[in-house]
């Protein structure tokens, strides 16, 4: 009986092994495939929560959303997400909790690409038909942060905060001059005049310069009428003032009626309790969970010389050209 015992328990032990090594193995010789799998098959990230204020017995939950850093996306994290990912993941999960009677979208961000900006408005904007949603800025909330903020019920900014900036940039670097020193000259086959347009081996046309200042326009203009209508001010006007890019500090985006308060962020908790007729309501903050698709990912990571978090890009980020920013033009370089 006892060399059946210890003959099952080796079996079992066995097996357990085996099992590990096969999912080392996955990880390790699939992490291209893989990786692949996990974001065609993405669905909002687990979740828990961390009570950052308590509230009263059946009072109802106020969830904070952080929205911080550059906002773009790139899978920024060894999760295989974007930053866009987590947050519609936190707006999805606010809104499915009928616990949650109003949202605090806590905003520390320069702005960022313009479709990943535009993404996270049109989220917002779905979730504030249902939920009131707060803004409260503290650094920054400049430019794509702004732009998403648009989207909110409430803004709330710190006096000293610095926000704004609404403008669009693209931006390229011109190195024909580099090329001639070295000796270097760059061949082009095109199908077409403006397929190389933002080739930085030679100056812009007229008019291919014409042509993606036409592009900036029109997003410009998409995001001055965004403005124009959550604040119920003239577009036109806003075009000709405080819309031409420039920064502005919160006490002055107050009085030009860009945002709704001055205050910290435990009066935007205050507020979002207003608006949603919950008094008694706590606070809790969303933090992102562990599920096998990223343990998965871990494990590929984990064999790589290092393992790096960065959930935005670092002081060196740069604009890459051909993409278009909702971003201050100093934060750039």
């Amino acid at each position: 009986m006892k060399k059946s015992g210890c003959a099952l328990l080796a079996v079992f032990l066995a097996l357990c092994a085996s099992l590990f090594f096969n999912l080392v193995l996955f990880a390790l010789v699939g992490a291209t495939e893989a990786e692949g799998l996990a974001m065609r098959s993405f669905r909002a990230p687990a979740l828990s929560e961390v009570v950052v204020e308590d509230g009263q017995a059946g009072g109802g939950k106020i969830a904070v959303i952080p929205v911080q850093g550059v906002i773009y996306t790139d899978d920024t994290t060894e999760w295989g997400t974007s930053m866009v990912d987590e947050i519609k993941g936190a707006l999805q999960n606010a809104l499915d909790d009928d616990e949650v009677k109003a949202i605090v979208l806590a905003v520390d961000s320069p702005g960022g690409e313009v479709t990943a900006s535009d993404i996270i408005y049109h989220e917002v904007a779905k979730v504030q038909k249902k939920k009131p949603v707060v803004v409260a800025m503290s650094s920054l909330g400049a430019s794509g942060a702004y732009y998403v903020a648009c989207a909110a019920d409430w803004i709330v900014a710190n006096e000293t905060t610095f926000t704004g900036s609404i403008g669009v940039i693209i931006q390229s670097l011109n190195y024909e001059g580099l090329f001639d020193k070295v000796g270097l000259d760059a061949v082009v086959f095109k199908s077409g005049k403006f397929k190389d347009m933002l080739s930085g081996s030679r100056p812009m046309t007229p008019e291919e310069s014409a042509y993606v200042e036409g592009m900036v326009k029109q997003v410009y203009e998409r995001f001055l009428g965004i403005v124009a209508l959550a604040r119920g001010q003239d577009a036109d006007k806003l075009r000709d003032t405080f819309a031409d890019g420039r920064i502005l500090t919160g006490k002055d985006a107050k009085e030009a009626g860009l945002v709704d308060q001055l205050g910290y962020i435990e009066d935007a908790y205050d507020k979002a309790r207003v608006l949603a007729d919950a008094p008694e309501a706590g606070v809790i903050r969303y933090q992102s969970g562990l599920n096998f698709q990223r343990l998965l990912r871990l494990l590929g990571a984990g064999a790589q010389s290092k393992v790096e978090v960065q959930l935005a890009p670092g002081p060196n980020f740069r604009l890459q050209p051909g993409r278009a920013y909702l971003l201050p033009e100093f934060y750039a370089w």
